[in-house]
């Protein structure tokens, strides 16, 4: 979801009284944006909660969120995770950088890509029709 977007609605639950926490990648939106508590991944977009596949990380990123939602000592806060994405800052640079793509990998992702939209679409038909026979 967009993080300015996940910030914006943030800041008016908190106007109606329920506390929030942002679990976001980009610090840059949603600093700006000024969400009362952030917990700040330095990871690829996308995964604000953990690593994918890694319940392990996944946990501890709840946990903390948790406690930044508990603990945050004023409006404003952000902390940081200490979890990292990779011991080699160069992730940044080749994260879904296409022009570091070969031209079948490019091909296999998009083909990945459109076998996942197929099978939303078909999620969404059988939900519909679920609904609709009740």
């Amino acid at each position: 979801m967009c993080h300015q977007t996940v910030s914006l609605t943030a800041r008016h639950l908190e106007a109606n009284g329920i506390p929030t926490v942002v679990m976001g990648c980009a610090k840059d939106i949603v600093e700006y944006v000024g969400v009362p508590r952030f917990l700040f991944s330095d990871f690829p977009l996308g995964n604000a909660a953990g690593r994918p596949n890694d319940p392990e990380s996944q946990a501890f990123t709840m946990e903390l969120a948790l406690k930044v939602l508990e603990s945050a000592p004023a409006p404003r806060t952000t902390v940081q995770s200490p979890l990292r994405w990779s011991d080699d800052p160069s992730w940044k640079l080749d994260f879904y950088n296409i022009e570091q793509m070969s031209e079948e990998e490019i091909a296999r992702r998009r083909q990945e890509f459109d076998r996942q939209k197929e099978i939303a679409k078909g999620k969404r038909l059988e939900a519909s029709v679920a609904r609709d026979a009740d």
